[in-house]
């Protein structure tokens, strides 16, 4: 009669004690070492698979997290960059009159305060939603916000300033929606070199 023993050879069995025979149990004896290290091994391979599994679940949950922050922050651009023209054009309306034409009282000073305080709540809205204005007039030109569409000579201010603002740009919570369109000091006069000093001075 024999004993099978977890998927390994089979053992001999003594029918009257009911025990593995002698050279079975000697033999037994001898493959507990392999046994045992065969066993040792499959518990490191399940721990590894383990530790994979829960390193990739947590990875997976990192970027799911990313994907919903994202999805939140940045699920409004194709909305937000389309109201921008409907903001360009608010301002352009504004601009049209000239500060010294605008009424003192009347209906057309209301209807011009109006537009002013229409396009303030569109701002205001946008940036409710992450949208921020970008707003580069006298700081140093940054090729990641700004656009340089012409250089003016001036040299009271360093080169590369940013010294007007044809469109203003807009930035959606990290990234740039539109750049701004703006025009860029050459900065003025490079100085002379100084004559070297003589030896002899």
């Amino acid at each position: 009669m024999t004993n099978p023993t977890n998927g390994h050879d089979e053992v001999p069995i003594d029918e009257a004690t009911g025990t593995a025979e002698p050279e079975a149990e000697a033999s037994l004896m001898d493959a507990g070492p392999a046994l045992l290290a065969a066993a040792q091994a499959e518990a490191r391979d399940m721990k590894d698979r383990m530790l994979r599994t829960l390193a990739e679940m947590e990875n997976l949950r990192k970027r799911t997290e990313r994907e919903v922050a994202d999805a939140r922050t940045y699920g409004v651009t194709s909305f937000a960059r389309d109201m921008l023209n409907v903001a360009d054009n608010m301002r352009r309306a504004f601009d049209t009159l000239p500060t010294e034409a605008r009424p003192a009282a009347g209906p057309l000073k209301a209807f011009v305060e109006g537009i002013d305080l229409t396009e303030r709540e569109l701002l205001k809205t946008l940036e409710k939603h992450g949208v921020k204005k970008i707003e580069p007039d006298g700081q140093k030109f940054d090729p990641n916000l700004h656009q340089a569409m012409f250089e003016v000579p001036n040299a009271e201010l360093p080169k590369g300033t940013v010294v007007q603002t044809v469109q203003a740009g807009f930035v959606i919570g990290e990234r740039v929606l539109r750049p701004a369109l703006v025009g860029v000091s050459t900065g003025g006069p490079k100085a002379a070199p100084q004559p070297a000093a003589s030896d002899e001075a």
